[in-house]
């Protein structure tokens, strides 16, 4: 198995909304773009599945390696070894890509966010940083892309949050910020144990208008001129907001549950995004 193949294998078995945006990319593009989603992938997977969190330290400082390996051309991993050719191509910064790790290590360091600002912060790193990546693999011209990038990487993190609540509960993770809870009067224990209540609708509700405002402003930063070459994040933006409206239909019931679109909606959704781009 090449590289790109590993890296195209990890994008499919995640079953992510993300590999819709891909699917319409011309390949060298589709190549690189999955090859950073791949490297999420691989140390998001440590951060999860790693019970000792000394290991998972370790294990993502040999990643922090293989970043460095990747730009001077020795990297080891498959994923490392498909990059190695993506940042050269398309001048993709190694601090950013090495901050990725840093809101990973978060995930270690914390299991609670005691407000908005804070869980900011981790946004930022771990899916902001990824859209300004992403936007210049599909060919950013514009600085204010790149600030649209950065919005709606945001804008995907929250929606994550909203949809994972439960998944990431039985974590023992709670990625609510701790002064909305006690705001919408609603216990970290109520979350850990899946107790659905009005109160706990209102906070999502809460949530879910963030996300719609993130995505509303990081659209309208986007110049015109670069709306078509940015379509795959359009397109994911399309899928993950219809997500969002279907979680408040469903009664914000992601405590005992994952709300997800089916493929086929997703392909639907994605294929009028693109010609609409």
């Amino acid at each position: 198995m090449s590289p790109d193949e590993y890296c195209q294998d990890k994008a499919q078995r995640s079953g992510s909304s993300f590999y819709y945006g891909f699917a319409f990319l011309p390949p060298v593009r589709r190549r690189a773009i999955t090859a950073v989603y791949a490297l999420c992938r691989e140390v998001d997977d440590v951060v999860d599945e790693c019970s000792d969190p000394a290991l998972a330290r370790i294990k993502l400082d040999w990643w922090r390696d293989e970043i460095a390996s990747a730009y001077a051309g020795v990297p080891q991993h498959p994923v490392a070894r498909a990059l190695a050719g993506t940042v050269r191509t398309f001048d993709l910064p190694q601090e950013e890509l090495a901050e990725i790790l840093d809101g990973m290590r978060m995930d270690l360091e914390r299991s609670r966010y005691p407000d908005f600002d804070t869980l900011l912060t981790y946004c930022h790193r771990v899916a902001g940083l990824v859209g300004r990546l992403s936007a210049r693999i599909f060919g950013s011209r514009d600085p204010a892309t790149l600030e649209y990038a950065h919005e709606l990487g945001i804008a995907f993190q929250l929606t994550n949050i909203v949809r994972d609540v439960g998944e990431d509960a039985r974590r023992g993770r709670i990625y609510l910020p701790e002064d909305e809870l006690r705001r919408f009067g609603v216990a970290p224990e109520d979350i850990l144990a899946a107790r659905h209540s009005e109160a706990f609708v209102r906070l999502m509700e809460f949530q879910i208008e963030r996300a719609r405002r993130r995505y509303a402003s990081a659209l309208a930063v986007l110049p015109r001129a670069e709306r078509r070459a940015q379509r795959p994040g359009l397109v994911m933006a399309a899928i993950y907001r219809t997500l969002l409206e279907e979680i408040r239909r469903d009664g914000c019931r992601v405590l005992d549950r994952r709300i997800a679109l089916p493929p086929a909606r997703k392909l639907w959704i994605a294929g009028r995004a693109w010609l609409a781009g």
